[in-house]
């Protein structure tokens, strides 16, 4: 961190470095973390070793088009399925072509030691298991039109994550739409921000047919996951693209 490079340290595998060593010292894809406790406004139950309650559940990818602002599973199952099919656009922090699409199953792809076929199906598990589960969402920050965002982002994705939690509560309106339950313009708190109706129809439009061919691209995630992969994501596509 500092603009000389110190004489001598321990690197990130644990073994001594110096400048002229030949080797990096920290991790290329390093980031700099600090504890959750550090956050002022932190839940006083966040680390309750006898765990908290989970009303929500918010999966989001990174997509320039056709991916609506937010938008809630129908159910458990759909939800799984729109956690294990998520992908976002390449960026220059990842492996692989820039604006190229991949699939990160629940953003647990480089994490899980284990099969993510299994890893689908323990969360399908889950909906015998608990008597009320999470509602699940999906969020895209990263929509562009022209090359610029459309939607302000920052603090004002609070709007948004208050209809999640409204909603969760069963205390908002959600519409249907083939992709799940969507709130409409008025639907959403706008009290100091100037976000006109038309802009929010263009930023949580989308095109079916686009969206069915890129459904009909899970294929290619369930192949690789073969005989692991439960059925009821088979299931699940062919309700989307019937919907579509």
């Amino acid at each position: 961190m500092t603009k000389e490079p110190p004489k001598h340290l321990i690197d990130w595998t644990g073994k001594d470095w110096t400048p002229d060593c030949g080797r990096n010292a920290a991790h290329p894809n390093a980031r700099f973390t600090s504890p959750a406790r550090n956050c002022p406004v932190i839940d006083p139950e966040w680390e309750n070793p006898a765990g908290v309650p989970i009303r929500a559940i918010i999966f989001g990818g990174r997509r320039m088009n056709d991916v609506p602002l937010v938008y809630q599973a129908f159910n458990w199952s759909h939800g799984v399925y729109i956690g294990a099919t998520m992908g976002s656009e390449q960026t220059a922090a990842a492996e692989g072509q820039v604006g190229a699409l991949r699939r990160d199953p629940m953003a647990m792809l480089p994490f899980c030691g284990y099969n993510m076929g299994d890893y689908f199906r323990h969360w399908l598990s889950m909906a015998k298991r608990v008597k009320e589960p999470p509602r699940i969402f999906h969020v895209n920050w990263f929509r562009k039109q022209d090359g610029k965002f459309m939607w302000p982002g920052f603090g004002q994705n609070m709007r948004v994550l208050r209809w999640v939690v409204e909603r969760s509560r069963g205390q908002a309106i959600g519409v249907e739409s083939p992709l799940g339950w969507i709130p409409h313009y008025h639907d959403i708190d706008w009290r100091g921000l100037d976000f006109s109706e038309a802009q929010w129809d263009e930023l949580m439009g989308y095109a079916r047919d686009r969206v069915k061919k890129q459904t009909l691209s899970h294929e290619e995630l369930f192949l690789e996951l073969s005989e692991a992969l439960p059925k009821t994501m088979i299931f699940e596509r062919e309700l989307l693209i019937s919907r579509l």
